[in-house]
This record gives structure tokens, C-alpha cells and sequence, in this order.
């Protein structure tokens, strides 16, 4: 009995010392709208939720320093809106990524496909992103796959870990207008 206590305890510290990991910011509004017509009233709930999710990283750790500095992470913002219809039907929306992106001095178009986005130079499809639970999207070419996601920007920011250098590299592709 006192084993199951003590790994209790050491479980809720481990799930308190992950949390304080990321800092989460969630908003949502919610708006409804009455439509009278010779029908009667009909109300539709559009309910917008906004998440902004950060990493809090460090700056270099020294040892035996308290007091260490944060480093300047990207905050990762997602937004969905959902409408509700007076029959009780409901639809998701969730923004459209595509666009022209600049990488690299390379112009690159991002469009939807079938289960996600394809990224495109002229009519070449180099990779795929796919969307996954954790408002991410997976970075498929034919060489490698890495994690990627949408900054505050607009910004695609993919993430691949070099096993060479035991590092995690890091490219942007900057949103256009055109």
C-alpha cells in the first residue's frame, strides 16, 4: 500500500513538472444571431475559440545558477470557428493555409488536397503536410518527414531533428501576399 502511495505522488509531481513546460492561452466568444422571417425566430450560435500555445524554453543553463533567462519561442496560434444551425446542425471551420510562401529565395504555393495541404513549385508537388490531433501538421517529402505548424504570422515553420548533430534544424517559409 505504501508503494501505490508513493508512486501516486511521484506520478502527480512528474504530470506538474511537464505542465509548466508550455505556457496556453484559450479564448473563445461565442455570438448569436436571431433571424425573424415568416417562419418565426430562428437562432444561429457561432462560437469562435481561439488557442495560443508557447514552449517556455531556456536560455543556456549554467550550472548552479537559479535564475536563468527565456529564450524567444514562437507562439503556435490556432482558431476554429463553429456554426450552429436552429435545426441543431453544426459545421467547423478552421483557416485556409494556402498561399504563396518565400523559403530559401524560393517562391513555393501551399493549396489543399484531399486530406491536408500539398506544397507546390509551379506545378511540381515537392511535399504534403498533414494535419495532426495536436494542431501540427506532419512535413512529408521523399527524403524526410518532419513535424510543422503555423506561427502568429501566417508562417510555416517546419522542425527536423538531425541525428549528425543531435539537433533539431529548423525552416521558415515566410507567407506572401502574392
Amino acid at each position: 500500500m505504501k508503494s501505490v502511495a508513493i508512486m501516486t505522488v511521484a506520478l502527480l509531481f512528474a504530470l506538474n513538472s511537464k505542465a509548466q513546460n508550455v505556457n496556453v492561452q484559450e479564448t473563445s466568444k461565442t455570438t448569436v444571431t436571431t433571424v425573424k422571417n415568416s417562419d418565426g425566430n430562428k437562432k444561429f450560435t457561432k462560437n469562435e475559440t481561439v488557442r495560443e500555445v508557447q514552449n517556455i524554453e531556456l536560455n543556456d543553463v549554467k550550472p548552479h545558477t537559479l535564475n536563468t533567462e527565456m529564450k524567444e519561442s514562437p507562439v503556435v496560434s490556432t482558431s476554429v470557428t463553429k456554426i450552429t444551425s436552429p435545426d441543431g446542425s453544426s459545421k467547423t471551420f478552421e483557416p485556409d493555409r494556402s498561399a504563396y510562401y518565400l523559403s530559401n529565395g524560393n517562391k513555393y504555393r501551399i493549396v489543399p488536397d484531399g486530406a491536408g495541404y500539398a506544397i507546390k513549385q509551379g506545378s511540381k508537388k515537392l511535399a504534403l503536410l498533414r494535419k495532426t490531433s495536436t494542431n501540427h501538421y506532419v512535413y512529408i517529402t521523399k527524403n524526410k518527414t518532419s513535424i510543422g505548424y503555423f506561427d502568429t504570422n501566417g508562417n510555416l515553420i517546419i522542425e527536423t531533428y538531425d541525428g549528425k548533430s543531435d539537433t533539431i534544424l529548423t525552416e521558415t517559409y515566410l507567407v506572401t501576399k502574392n
